[in-house]
């Protein structure tokens, strides 16, 4: 029975409590407004700017986004005690980038894209720590910014 108990925690020693939740929400509504704008005023090679946003939003500077950074969340490595690079927000944000791709058709695209995007949400609000599905993959979290002491 003791070795079931050995080993390291799959997020090291701490557990870090979720950002809020509201938050969260309105955070990933700044970076829809910018994923949106990006699509509309530079179309078509916009829909290529919002996808990648999309994907790498995440790893910019300190791990934020630029809602993150606006509400002040981050995205955070906890078992390495370190910000989220690109690598991870590729991973933790690949469903988003379905539903990004899904809405562009017309109907069929939009319920998937909501579907995918309710999902996640649910996930947020249902974790103890706020972990979505892309969170789970990539071992990430988010945070209120200056909660974790980050590695230098």
């Amino acid at each position: 029975m003791p070795d079931e108990a050995s080993g390291p925690a799959p997020f090291g020693p701490a557990v870090y409590p979720k950002a809020q939740v509201f938050n969260r929400f309105i955070a990933k509504f700044v970076d829809l407004l910018v994923v949106a704008a990006a699509s509309l005023i530079a179309a078509p090679v916009g829909v290529m700017m919002g996808l990648t946003y999309v994907l790498i939003a995440d790893g910019l500077s300190g791990g934020r986004s630029f809602g993150k950074r606006l509400i002040g969340l981050q995205t955070v490595i906890p078992q390495t005690q370190e910000v989220s690079g690109f690598r991870e927000s590729v991973i933790r944000n690949f469903p988003f980038c379905l539903a990004f791709l899904a809405y562009q058709v017309p109907y069929i695209g939009w319920a998937i894209a909501g579907t995918i995007i309710t999902f996640e949400g649910l996930l947020v609000i249902g974790n103890d720590r706020g972990l979505r599905l892309g969170d789970e993959v990539a071992s990430t979290q988010v945070l209120d910014a200056g909660q974790l002491d980050l590695r230098d």
